[in-house]
């Protein structure tokens, strides 16, 4: 296992030392004031939301469950509330938090006996629910519906064109106004996030077949996927049957060739944790050679991200999930660089944070969801999914937040 895995992975339960090492006496202080009023926020959604799966708020600023939704038990954000949970669970051994989690995952159980309810995206569901449970806890349940959740994801692996394949035909409709329906031979970048799952069950295991499965996939994303400027595009598209390269359909962003914002934070978060799980160097470049096009942009901002880095100047949309998952990937980075590499990384992180703080944020103890100013895609007809509160980026803000801390669960 010693060709994929460096030892002492699995026993990481917890991230390394504080990551407050280059800070300022005034950035330190700001670290705690805001875990402090993390503490409140969460202490109070909570005990109102339990064991709900949320996803954004209605119009009255409220949560409300995604089964009475169009989204479903099976939308790939489900495991974001729960992975919040057990990061409160190891910052601060409060149980409710841990028993709400359990709830979450007793309800995406279900899931996995409906396997076509299911896409790449097991990983964003299971990591942050039945493997977190299992890693803080123990729990047998927990890894066994995380081997079953990392088997789905295995079996989605395309053997000719050496990647995972991302969404079900369900989704070709969508697919088809992006500029190619045939999502059989789809990957796309957001799936660096969930191959870790694969790592853990090779681990887990001793099977080395998933994890070649994960790096193949990774290896596969450097080629087509990350540009030599460091932008990537969202989606490659292969022939399902030959595995050729077939285009670069628009995605998520603004055109074709442009730079999704949010899917460069999964670039810089993935690409670093493929190198925790098998430290294979050409996979810390990577995240750090995209890291270095988020920072460039985001500091040309001040600190915010569009959500397209190549978008018009108008009309100005802003993607606060990107900030927040480009904090945690420069904070992953960050743990894996020499000691003179470290201010750079965890600098810029701090910095995206409190930009995204001071705009976004809603610290009202009485209101569902702390970061607003989340944009699911650019092209968004009736601005319903535009600079709106999303779930995933209060998770991915809060889990930078404990990283700066030093309280951070090893979710990824």
């Amino acid at each position: 296992m010693a060709e994929f895995f460096a030892p002492g992975i699995k026993q990481n339960t917890t991230m390394s030392k504080p990551a407050t090492g280059p800070l300022s006496a005034q950035d330190r202080a700001w670290v705690e004031d805001i875990y402090g009023r993390i503490l409140i926020k969460m202490k109070a959604e909570a005990g109102r939301i339990g064991s709900m799966i949320p996803y954004t708020t209605n119009k009255v600023g409220r949560y409300e469950d995604v089964e009475s939704q169009e989204w479903g038990l099976g939308f790939w954000t489900n495991g974001f509330w729960p992975g919040m949970l057990w990061q409160m669970y190891e910052a601060t051994a409060d149980e409710s938090y841990r028993k709400a989690a359990l709830g979450v995952e007793e309800r995406l159980n279900a899931l996995l006996d409906s396997p076509e309810k299911v896409d790449h995206d097991v990983g964003f569901l299971f990591l942050p629910t039945s493997v977190a449970n299992y890693r803080k806890t123990g729990d047998p349940e927990g890894r066994r519906r995380g081997l079953l959740a990392a088997s789905l994801l295995f079996s989605r692996y395309n053997l000719d064109g050496h990647f995972i394949r991302a969404w079900p035909d369900s989704m070709a409709e969508m697919a088809q106004t992006m500029g190619n329906g045939d999502v059989r031979g789809w990957m796309i970048i957001d799936c660096l996030m969930n191959i870790p799952l694969l790592y853990w069950a090779s681990e887990e295991t001793n099977d080395p077949r998933f994890a070649k499965v994960a790096v193949s996939h990774a290896k596969t994303a450097q080629q087509y996927i990350v540009r030599p400027d460091g932008s990537c595009n969202h989606i490659v598209a292969f022939d399902p049957d030959t595995g050729e390269y077939l285009t670069n359909p628009r995605g998520q962003g603004y055109q074709q060739g442009s730079s999704w914002s949010r899917g460069q934070s999964w670039a810089v978060y993935g690409f670093a944790l493929s190198y925790r799980h098998t430290r294979d160097e050409s996979f810390l470049n990577t995240a750090k050679q995209c890291a270095h096009y988020c920072i460039a942009n985001l500091a040309a901002n001040d600190w915010l991200p569009l959500v397209d880095y190549r978008q018009p100047a108008q009309p100005l949309k802003y993607d606060s999930t990107a900030a927040a998952i480009t904090a945690a990937g420069l904070l992953e980075i960050a743990d894996h660089v020499a000691e003179m590499e470290k201010p750079l990384y965890i600098k810029a992180a701090l910095r995206i944070l409190q930009a995204c703080e001071k705009k976004f944020c809603n610290w009202d103890p009485e209101a569902d969801s702390i970061v607003g100013g989340g944009t699911f895609f650019y092209h968004d007809p009736d601005g319903t999914n535009t600079e709106v509160p999303i779930i995933y980026g209060d998770y991915y803000f809060i889990e930078a937040v404990l990283r700066l801390k030093g309280k951070s669960l090893f979710i990824w």
